[in-house]
């Protein structure tokens, strides 16, 4: 099933010199610079009348621009009944807190069971938008916030900011092995790792990724961090923490293996060891509405799971300076 569009504006004569795709980026807002260009090489978009398939082509102002197209929606995949955490929603946009072990989107391996699958089963329509209103992602194990929107104008604004890093802000909590003696940014591209290919790496080849963090508490033999991103690659986190040789916490992937210290109690080993996933949680998101232009924040505190993972590393902490008296 797709969505078969048709509209049409007219050129301002403010646009005279622009070229078709900014002059039709402009008029047609609710769409991506990327989708408009599609359409144009797609001969889907008309020029008084004549289709055009060139972007490059120079407006006088006065021509009336029609688009007749179609975006592919998302009922290849299964709506299933999933329950998510939902901490926001209106008209336009969901926020929800996401569970370990959900995937975000459907792919290779994991054709269902995604929160893709449970918003097409919670509003049908969302089908017509995107990715089903997907613009960011959550490792499957990596909890917290992510907003979906609802409608394909909040679908690309909601993009536009995240690209433009405008108002968009992600802040996540992490637990990583080894003792950190202050904050700081990395700014390291990342691609696929050229021999792992389901692992990626700091590669100069990459997309630009910056990843700006600081020091929320020391441990023994560990620390805990907060940190925001400019960039959303993939397994961005987790890439640039193991490149400094500071992994997460149960992050096998990417080397975040049990390291512990001579006098290491074992309550904290076994905990350790039990810790099954990265250490990490979106905890804080701030966004400009897409639609309202209002600044929201929401936060969720870190899980159960990494409550009693820092419970027992400051109860290490304590023994330690115990044993020093």
């Amino acid at each position: 099933m797709a969505q078969h569009l048709e509209f049409s504006s007219t050129v301002t004569e403010s646009q005279l010199g622009q070229r078709l795709d900014q002059a039709m980026v402009e008029l047609f807002s609710d769409y991506s610079r990327s989708r408009i260009k599609k359409w144009i090489l797609a001969d889907k978009v008309s020029v008084d009348g004549i289709i055009v398939n060139k972007s490059r082509m120079k407006m006088m102002g006065g021509e009336v621009i029609l688009v007749k197209a179609k975006i592919e929606d998302e009922r290849r995949w299964e709506a299933q009944d999933i329950l998510l955490n939902i901490v926001y929603e209106d008209d336009d946009i969901i926020v929800i807190n996401k569970q370990r072990g959900l995937v975000v989107h459907p792919g290779a391996g994991c054709p269902n069971g995604t929160v893709l699958n449970a918003l097409l089963f919670l509003h049908p329509n969302i089908s017509e938008v995107p990715r089903a209103g997907i613009v960011h992602r959550l490792d499957k194990n990596t909890t917290g916030l992510m907003v979906v929107a609802k409608t394909i104008s909040a679908h690309t604004r909601l993009v536009r900011a995240l690209q433009k890093r405008k108002k968009f802000m992600r802040e996540y909590e992490a637990i990583v092995i080894g003792t950190m003696t202050g904050g700081g940014t990395i700014d390291k591209p990342i691609g696929r790792h050229p021999t792992k290919r389901t692992h990626m790496a700091v590669n100069e080849l990459g997309k630009p990724a910056v990843t700006h963090y600081r020091v929320a508490e020391h441990f023994r033999a560990h620390t805990r961090l907060r940190v925001r991103l400019d960039t959303g690659r993939t397994h961005q986190i987790r890439v640039h923490m193991s490149h400094l040789n500071y992994p997460l916490i149960g992050d096998d992937l990417y080397g975040g293996r049990l390291c512990p210290l001579r006098n290491t109690g074992n309550e904290l080993i076994q905990v350790l060891r039990d810790f099954d996933r990265q250490a990490l949680h979106s905890t804080i998101l701030r966004l400009e509405h897409p639609i309202t232009g209002e600044l929201m924040e929401w936060y969720v505190p870190i899980p159960n799971d990494m409550v009693k993972l820092i419970a027992v590393l400051r109860a290490d902490v304590e023994e330690f300076r115990e044993l020093q008296y």
